[in-house]
């Protein structure tokens, strides 16, 4: 199996940030994309300290990211390979790329309460 940015398909796009992702061997794959500044915690309202608790591996293509964890930070720069543990909050320093691999449970639990949380917003506004 392989994939590019030209052949997986938008899981979703809100005109800051674009997510490409396909399901393979119970990962979730996904090549992501988003603004200086874009920050998602909105999205994580309701979860366990309203953090992100899937895990993530990936790989920093371009750009920079600041994730923070209830005890500390760690940044993540271009050429960087990350392992994010549940419980934490990206947000994008520099617009970038990466690519990131979650196990698909976890990742569909998660994007359930953010689809919610991304619905509820765009009725707020």
């Amino acid at each position: 199996m392989r994939g590019n940015s030209e052949d997986l398909p938008v899981a979703f796009e809100n005109g800051l940030a674009i997510s490409r992702q396909v399901e393979w061997g119970g990962m979730n794959v996904a090549l992501e994309s988003g603004p200086v500044g874009f920050d998602p915690t909105p999205l994580y309202r309701g979860l366990p300290h309203d953090r992100c608790q899937c895990p993530h591996w990936g790989y920093v293509i371009r750009g920079r990211m600041r994730v923070r964890y209830a005890d500390h930070e760690e940044v993540l720069k271009a050429g960087d390979v990350y392992y994010m543990a549940p419980g934490h909050l990206p947000i994008i320093e520099e617009a970038g790329e990466v690519v990131e691999f979650s196990p698909q449970v976890e990742y569909q639990k998660t994007m359930e309460v953010a689809m919610r949380n991304m619905g509820s917003l765009h009725q707020e506004g």
